[in-house]
């Protein structure tokens, strides 16, 4: 086992104790983790520093304001309620229209207003809430995707997630919703990842699972060769996110909307390491590159030039197929 640990450090690979002990622990206070493991702060501050995230249409905060929803949404049928506590997407409910005084989710079910509340009223009890606390949930804009992600999403909406480490990007991937996923972009419950380039925001080949595939499941599009657009600006939005926070080693989740275009979805302080797999590349040592050679008081629009500029990906190298 330890010459497995050994040989991956040896690749570059980030392992799970690594990046506890030498990046999480070390790089983000305890004292800065409320600012990103609730939703409504997180967006609150982005809001405060200029940064777009999807409009907010109003918070339910006791079982009492429930009754309050119709109000809230009358003039947007599209909505999504969220937990602000919660994780890996569990308690988001996404709408997608109405049917008559039901309400239609993204995958086509329809709830009455009694099911709903009931969700709600499930929600704000702490259901999915990290640790089972008493939570709130967050009524707000549905995002509209890009046109470019339409041949390669199953019904939801993918996201781009990104490692910001002091304020350096390092690695990229988006996160494409399969049918296995429900339509979420989530990679533990099925959806695709596919690294991207970080140099010049092209996809590469995805990673369901641990199998590297080149064709979405779902939709059987080519997966690699796809320019994300406005790649700098989500890669100055990603870098921004560290004064943000004042977390440094963190997850920034950047989604596309056709009106309003990047828009920052949350902030992790416990970012996974699978964008390894669907990058075949390591993160170790690119976070190493960013200790030896980086300004960590540069400028942020200077941090993502080093980054583009350090951690182009290869042709070939160790950790690709």
């Amino acid at each position: 086992m330890f010459g497995r640990a050994r040989r991956l450090a040896a690749e570059g690979v980030l392992g799970l104790n690594k990046r506890n002990r030498d990046y999480i622990l070390r790089f983000n206070p305890r004292s800065r983790y409320p600012l990103v493991d609730d939703k409504l702060l997180s967006k609150q501050l982005a809001i405060q520093a200029g940064i777009a995230v999807p409009p907010l249409y109003g918070v339910i905060r006791t079982q009492h304001d429930i009754r309050l929803l119709p109000d809230m949404v009358r003039d947007h049928p599209q909505f999504v309620l969220k937990p602000a506590h919660g994780s890996a997407g569990d308690g988001i409910v996404v709408i997608a229209g109405r049917s008559g005084a039901r309400y239609r989710t993204i995958s086509g079910v329809l709830l009455d207003f009694e099911q709903l509340s009931h969700h709600i009223s499930n929600a704000i009890n702490g259901q999915f809430s990290l640790g089972g606390v008493q939570d709130v949930v967050i009524v707000e804009y549905m995002v509209q995707f890009l046109p470019v992600f339409e041949s390669l999403s199953y019904q939801g909406v993918p996201d781009v997630r990104i490692i910001v480490f002091r304020g350096y990007p390092v690695m990229a991937m988006v996160r494409l919703p399969t049918r296995a996923s429900g339509g979420k972009a989530n990679l533990h419950q099925g959806a695709v990842g596919a690294g991207i380039d970080l140099a010049t925001g092209v996809t590469l080949d995805g990673v369901l699972g641990t199998e590297v595939i080149t064709h979405h499941p779902d939709t059987m599009n080519p997966i690699a060769g796809v320019q994300v657009p406005q790649w700098d600006t989500i890669l100055e939005i990603a870098a921004r996110c560290y004064e943000l926070s004042g977390l440094g080693y963190i997850g920034v989740d950047i989604v596309l909307d056709r009106q309003y275009g990047p828009l920052v979805l949350e902030l992790n302080a416990r970012p996974g390491l699978a964008i390894q797999v669907a990058n075949r590349q390591g993160l170790l040592r690119r976070l190493q590159i960013c200790e030896e050679r980086a300004d960590f008081n540069a400028h942020y629009k200077e941090r993502v030039a080093f980054s583009k500029r350090e951690f182009k990906h290869p042709v070939k190298g160790c950790c690709q197929s």
